[in-house]
């Protein structure tokens, strides 16, 4: 599975939640009739038939089936929103999907291994990679052009324009 977002809180009574997205093209998501949602604790997958969603204000709200209320919307509260990775659409050339990061290495312009993605950081400015080395020495890199040179999807390597001594 795709982790796409989290549902964030229940909005009005009726059963819709607010959503926050992990990408830059979350209405694009309307166009899966079930979305796959999972307690973060547990992380069991069950699916969800949409109604409906759309922009709200500066955020998302989401509606669906069986959730009638403000009670079956708190008890969302915190599940991640996500799809089988078959069920997206192939992202155009430089986009890439969170979950395809995580577990590529990071290398700098000497081939010396920085470490490995575990995760992504979205910040409002840019988004960060998490980078943690065999050591478990944790390194947070921008993603951002003036830092990730290259994304081989191929070699499931990252080049970067970063030192060892950072």
């Amino acid at each position: 599975m795709v982790v796409l977002g989290r549902i964030v809180a229940p909005y009005g009574v009726k059963g819709w939640v607010r959503v926050h997205p992990f990408g830059d093209d979350p209405l694009s998501w309307r166009e899966m009739p079930v979305w796959w949602l999972a307690p973060a604790e547990t992380g069991a997958w069950q699916e969800y038939e949409l109604l409906s969603f759309k922009a709200h204000g500066d955020g998302l709200v989401a509606a669906f089936a069986g959730v009638e209320d403000r009670n079956g919307a708190e008890a969302l509260k915190g599940w991640w929103i996500g799809a089988p990775r078959e069920a997206l659409p192939q992202p155009e050339e430089n986009e890439f999907y969170w979950a395809d990061l995580v577990g590529m290495v990071v290398v700098n312009g000497a081939d010396e291994v920085l470490g490995t993605v575990q995760g992504l950081i979205e910040t409002g400015a840019n988004d960060v990679l998490r980078v943690v080395d065999a050591d478990g020495t944790e390194r947070l890199l921008p993603f951002v052009d003036a830092v990730v040179r290259d994304v081989d999807a191929g070699s499931r390597r990252i080049r970067v324009e970063w030192g060892l001594d950072w």
